[in-house]
């Protein structure tokens, strides 16, 4: 039945994937008792080594001497590598250790065929050669003036997992780029790019450095921070299209005529009438905070059927079901969940803890062991991520995932992000003082109060507050 037949052993005819399997079976041999290589196969399925199944087939490199699979003119895939990166990256004219180190990584890749397909793509050989060359140097500045693409961040993120380039913040330097970007475009309107550029650099990328960090996300601050300077600058568009005014003549009227008249989206703009205010551009003008009318939730019944679904579904991977009990047990939001790492997993006396406040969470101990067996076998570290601290690893190397993508995922899974999270929130604060619960899952008091107050707590119920030590 198979499609093609790759060879014929003493066990009969062996097409290509059962080839490949048997190329990738390592262990001790049950008739000779040596550990290597185990091809073939005994008359009651036990794995054996090529000598005791009488295969002739050549399993040996030519290059490094490892009994696998020859994958080009007699020599394994990782030789083969070596071969090919060598020839690219001329690590010996001039000398070049990190780039000597950067062949041992990928050639070293626990799925090295994936490196030599990505290694052949046209970018990548291109950004390879530029190396080889010396034409692209190992430094930000040198991948910052490249085209952007996802082979030169793939690479430059592989090289900082790596060691080979200094670390430095991914979105924090993405948003340093978009904020060039989005003020050169408003090089022809002077009235309206100055008062930008001065608001998203002297107060959006400052707090964005001082908030950057070992381990910390920028994500939702970035995305926060963008949109912010995006409506900011269409506010400032429409105030000089429709009144022929500049910021300095804003008045009370022109923002409310503005917020009244268009999307819920216009109201980002408060970050900038405030940062204003506070720096005497413009005087005192009144802008409410915006609330949601209402707060999504769903029913009980249907939080209890999502946990279920999560740890007894094997349709979708571990990783993201984990994902899903800690939203709906734990109430988090998805960026967090996805910038969690592996240390925040932490075996205590009385069982598996999670940490994501003040206080370690207790794992049920009914899905202790699916976090475990995830924990020990997390996916994308096979091409150049090995040892990634991050709980949820990225495809791009040293990153982990982008929570874009495990939205996407959850949302797959059957579950409403913000309605299992507001549900997942009162629960616990009908059964634990509210106090107790910003504490556990490191919310403020102020978002855990109103919590309850929706939830009907009577105020008795809370803890008070723990006094600062003297």
């Amino acid at each position: 039945m198979a499609a093609k037949i790759r060879v014929t052993w003493p066990d009969g005819a062996i097409c290509g994937i059962c080839f490949t399997t048997a190329l990738r079976t390592h262990g001790s041999c049950p008739g000779c008792g040596e550990e290597r290589l185990l091809p073939g196969r005994t008359a009651a399925g036990a794995d054996i080594c090529r000598d005791c199944a009488g295969i002739i087939t050549n399993m040996t490199c030519e290059g490094c001497g490892t009994e696998t699979e020859r994958f080009r003119a007699g020599h394994c895939i990782r030789c083969v590598l070596r071969t090919d990166l060598e020839a690219l990256l001329h690590t010996h004219t001039p000398p070049d250790l990190s780039l000597k180190r950067l062949i041992g990584v990928l050639a070293g890749a626990g799925r090295p065929e994936s490196v030599y397909t990505w290694m052949r793509g046209a970018n990548t050989k291109e950004l390879l050669t530029g190396l080889g060359t010396r034409t692209i140097a190992l430094t930000h500045e040198s991948f910052d003036a490249l085209p952007a693409s996802r082979s030169v961040e793939y690479l430059r993120e592989m090289l900082i997992h790596h060691g080979m380039l200094p670390d430095r913040d991914r979105q924090l330097a993405a948003f340093e780029r978009w904020l060039a970007v989005r003020i050169h475009d408003l090089a022809g309107t002077p009235h309206i790019q100055a008062p930008i550029e001065r608001f998203a650099r002297w107060h959006h990328l400052k707090r964005l450095r001082q908030m950057a960090g070992p381990g910390k996300s920028l994500n939702t601050a970035v995305r926060s921070a963008k949109q912010e300077i995006t409506e900011t600058g269409k506010f400032l568009i429409w105030l000089h299209a429709e009144h022929g005014l500049a910021v300095a003549a804003m008045r009370q009227a022109y923002v409310n005529e503005y917020l009244a008249s268009g999307p819920s989206t216009r109201s980002a703009i408060r970050t900038f009438i405030v940062w204003q205010i506070k720096n005497k551009e413009i005087g005192r003008l009144e802008i409410p905070h915006r609330y949601a009318a209402t707060k999504p939730l769903i029913t009980h019944q249907q939080r209890l059927a999502l946990i279920r679904h999560c740890i007894e579904s094997t349709a979708s991977p571990l990783g993201f079901r984990v994902a899903g009990l800690i939203l709906l047990l734990f109430a988090q939001p998805v960026g967090k969940i996805a910038a969690l790492k592996c240390v925040d997993l932490q075996t205590l006396p009385e069982g598996l803890h999670l940490n994501l406040g003040n206080i370690p969470v207790l794992v049920p101990a009914q899905i202790a062991p699916m976090f475990w067996d995830y924990l020990h076998d997390r996916p994308n570290q096979q091409t150049g991520n090995a040892g990634s601290q991050w709980l949820f690893p990225g495809t791009l190397p040293g990153q982990h995932i982008h929570a874009d993508a495990m939205m996407g995922q959850l949302r797959a899974l059957g579950i409403d992000l913000g309605g299992a999270r507001n549900t997942a929130l009162r629960t616990l604060v009908q059964e634990l003082p509210p106090t107790l619960v910003a504490n556990a899952l490191g919310y403020s008091y102020q978002v855990i109060h109103k919590h309850a107050a929706d939830a009907g707590v009577p105020m008795a119920g809370y803890a008070t507050k723990p006094a600062s030590p003297r």
